[in-house]
């Protein structure tokens, strides 16, 4: 009896960490065997989201329930970035449609409501949150001024460094690391922002 409290404990104890979903791993790694997973499903203690991935039952949405679960599809490789992390941040008006993250090399998973840039994030470009781990501002700019239209880049661009999430000098030290196109992008965001 004890040793079933303590599972359901931690697993609790996870789900906070994770806007209330956990992994079948995880779980296991909690004490809930295969089969009492099974069990939790069936009589509704659970609810089975994806394969693989449950949620504790009637646990309130939040806005970043998605960031959270495709992260746990990711097995926590994966880093919300580019327009997902424009969200996040709060930067320009980007409707993404689907979540979009950074993924190590040889990564395979994937699923329509994911789009995926596979790279390799050095620790300083990630913040972590909640349940999720996303891109910095500096980094996402970056990433964004690579394939977003000029306009864009201009928003977020002037929003970002008007509200003190990255400095000028900042962008420009890191622009010519992302390519001709991001770097001549960058400037132009920032040579409009100081005219405007």
């Amino acid at each position: 009896m004890a040793q079933r409290r303590d599972s359901l404990q931690a697993l609790q104890a996870l789900g906070y960490r994770q806007a209330g979903y956990f992994s079948a791993a995880q779980a296991v790694k909690a004490g809930f065997s295969y089969q009492a997973q099974k069990y939790h499903v069936d009589s509704g203690n659970w609810l089975r989201i994806e394969r693989g991935i449950f949620r504790l039952r009637d646990w309130p949405a939040s806005v970043d329930d998605a960031l959270v679960l495709w992260t746990l599809w990711s097995r926590h490789r994966g880093v919300i970035s580019h327009a997902s992390a424009l969200a996040v941040h709060d930067l320009g008006v980007l409707d993404p449609g689907t979540v979009t993250m950074t993924v190590p090399p040889g990564f395979r998973a994937s699923t329509p409501a994911v789009r995926t840039f596979t790279g390799t994030l050095a620790t300083d470009d990630v913040e972590e949150r909640e349940g999720y781990r996303v891109t910095t501002p500096l980094r996402t700019l970056l990433d964004a001024s690579a394939y977003e239209r000029q306009e864009v880049v201009d928003d977020i661009v002037t929003e970002a460094v008007a509200r003190g999430l990255v400095s000028r000098r900042a962008l420009r030290l890191r622009a010519d690391a992302f390519g001709d196109r991001a770097a001549l992008r960058i400037e132009r965001a920032l040579t409009a922002g100081e005219e405007g």
